[in-house]
């Protein structure tokens, strides 16, 4: 740090506040020292700074598993972010036996400065004692709660997007394909699809429930044939994969008899058979608000925030008017 002070003419102090991205730096000399820097090679010595400011720069990532598209996403998104913040990430994901107390213990361990818990995680924390872990978290996906701060996505909102896309192309009702109980997202998922058809004075079907797989949505086609079902709202993109092959094994054609909106606009979704009209969320947006958030509350002790971060129907080819419509 010396030396680079002297290549860049400033004080140890201006180059320390470069380091650690204070504002109190003006423009210019923020160049000449990154200059600096960049031309001796020098890097921060994290374990070096840990001792001096009580921080390692590195934030814990609790999941209960990352298998589902949903979850790897929010990851690469977390990941990106902290590394656009200067720090590092350490992941976790719960046992078998769901454990989030033994997962913060593990964090805790490792000296993490704060750490984000993702979507299914999230129910096991609101459970727990969360002040006893002594970390600062942001939860993504939950009720607000006071003890930590939320970030989520605007999972009824979008639902009811999806069914009021589904109603104004004729369809008399529209049938859920709903994710596992005791999930935030599928809860509220469900919640603004029955609340969109109440409100709109129209019968509420007997909800099938899925597991998240492309497995469970196609075996669920077969249930929702068999309730006449003319449209379906599916709680994310891989359910309505598998139902979109369900459906056409049952020789039944989409949209043409069976119109499919999904959740997530995955990827791959623009390239399914047919391309999938779905409710786009926003990963990259949920990953840097919660690092934001976090980062925050560790390096000026924000108070704990609600954050909620729209969606957006994207319409494709997988829904159409009604055949009574036509």
């Amino acid at each position: 740090m010396a030396d680079v002070a002297a290549r860049a003419g400033v004080s140890g102090q201006t180059v320390s506040r470069v380091v650690n991205g204070s504002p109190r730096v003006d423009p210019e000399t923020r160049v000449r020292v990154e200059t600096a820097m960049a031309d001796l090679g020098y890097r921060p010595h994290r374990a070096a700074r840990a001792l001096r400011t009580g921080r390692t720069q590195t934030l814990g990532l609790v999941v209960s598993s990352l298998a589902s598209v949903g979850n790897s996403r929010m990851l690469q998104a977390v990941a990106d972010a902290a590394a656009s913040r200067g720090y590092a990430l350490t992941v976790v994901t719960l046992g078998a036996d769901g454990d989030v107390s033994a997962a913060f213990e593990r964090l805790g361990e490792q000296g993490v400065d704060g750490a984000i818990v993702l979507n299914e995680a999230t129910a096991r924390v609101r459970d727990a004692d969360v002040t006893g872990a002594g970390l600062r978290l942001v939860v993504v996906d939950s009720p607000r709660d006071d003890r930590f701060g939320v970030v989520e996505t605007d999972h009824a909102g979008g639902a009811a997007s999806a069914v009021a896309h589904l109603l104004g192309l004729g369809h008399r009702t529209v049938h859920h394909l709903a994710g596992p109980a005791g999930s935030f997202a599928a809860d509220e998922r469900e919640r603004g699809w029955r609340e969109a058809l109440a409100g709109s004075g129209l019968p509420v079907p007997d909800l099938v429930r899925g597991d998240w797989t492309s497995a469970s949505g196609r075996g669920a086609a077969s249930t929702l044939l068999a309730a006449q079902a003319t449209a379906v709202f599916a709680a994310n993109d891989q359910m309505a994969l598998g139902m979109l092959r369900g459906i056409a094994e049952a020789g039944r054609e989409i949209p043409g008899d069976v119109s499919v909106v999904g959740f997530d606009d995955v990827a791959d979704a623009a390239d399914y058979r047919p391309p999938l009209t779905t409710v786009h969320q926003d990963f990259d947006a949920l990953g840097a608000r919660a690092v934001a958030a976090l980062v925050d509350a560790i390096e000026t002790g924000a108070p704990t925030s609600f954050e909620t971060v729209p969606t957006r129907l994207v319409v494709r080819d997988s829904t159409g008017p009604a055949s009574s419509a036509r």
